[in-house]
């Protein structure tokens, strides 16, 4: 293989990987803000960057981070609960699992999720 070979090739690898990174973030239909509601029925809302990161205008704000997975988004936030906001019929839900919890099972509350932005 030629020098210019190698080289493209180890070109094309390096852009497939940074693009196979950042796609699961930007590509992201759930990239935006979400309206929803706590466990009381107090709506707040929860952005979700394009960089990964999450944060919430929940009482004094929530800060976390969030991955697409398969066609739901898992939210991780910094005090160990996980929200999680996926297609329910026509509309979106969101279910939040306290701290510690199974989420294979009905959440800790849940509530509508609208995209606003």
């Amino acid at each position: 293989m030629t020098k210019s070979r190698v080289f493209l090739s180890a070109a094309l690898s390096a852009a497939a990987l940074l693009a196979a990174s950042a796609g699961s973030y930007a590509a992201s239909t759930f990239a935006g803000t979400w309206k929803v509601s706590d466990t009381s029925g107090k709506p707040f809302e929860i952005t979700l960057k394009d960089d990964g990161t999450a944060d919430a205008n929940r009482g004094e704000g929530m800060k976390g981070s969030w991955k697409d997975d398969a066609g739901t988004v898992v939210i991780t936030w910094d005090t160990g609960w996980v929200t999680k906001i996926s297609k329910d019929g026509d509309k979106f839900k969101k279910t939040a699992f306290e701290k510690g919890k199974p989420m294979d099972g009905p959440g800790t509350n849940s509530s509508a999720a609208e995209k606003v932005k």
